[in-house]
């Protein structure tokens, strides 16, 4: 990552409190320069990417420039989430990286089908974890390029259906 580039904000929806401290952890292990937010289900990560409710103010809720996103969680697990990332014109351009626990045949391939730009299923352990955050690290921000700009720039997030 360059030094003139902005540090992304790579935004992390999981259920699990310990998945998240540990995924945290990783990340600062593992050296990635980004800033990990944390959500709990799919509908704070639509109040958190929609600016609604304790996410209205942008310092709360900066424009992630990932998703990480677990399949099951309640109220809307990452299924429904996903589907829904994807049918919103302003949201869909935001890449989607499956980190779960699951390694079931039906749940990758309906992530993919519903348009998950890749697929994790979590690491057993704490070192693997490190490692498979370092390389999704390395991936994405030093040899993929993402989307550019924001949403701001173009249709305010207020505008969203």
């Amino acid at each position: 990552m360059g030094a003139s580039r902005k540090i992304p904000v790579v935004l992390l929806a999981d259920d699990d409190a310990d998945d998240r401290l540990l995924t945290r952890d990783a990340f600062a292990q593992s050296g990635l320069q980004c800033e990990l937010r944390t959500v709990s289900d799919g509908v704070e990560l639509f109040d958190y990417l929609l600016r609604r409710g304790e996410h209205a103010a942008p310092a709360v809720s900066p424009e992630p420039a990932l998703i990480l996103l677990d399949l099951n969680m309640p109220r809307m697990d990452g299924r429904e989430a996903l589907v829904r990332l994807r049918a919103d014109k302003t949201l869909r351009y935001i890449p989607v990286i499956v980190l779960t626990t699951s390694k079931s045949d039906d749940d990758i391939l309906g992530s993919y089908a519903a348009g998950s730009n890749s697929f994790i299923t979590k690491p057993v352990t704490f070192a693997g974890l490190v490692e498979a955050m370092r390389a999704f690290g390395h991936y994405w921000f030093d040899v993929v390029e993402l989307p550019p700009g924001s949403p701001e720039e173009s249709i305010p997030r207020a505008h969203r259906s």
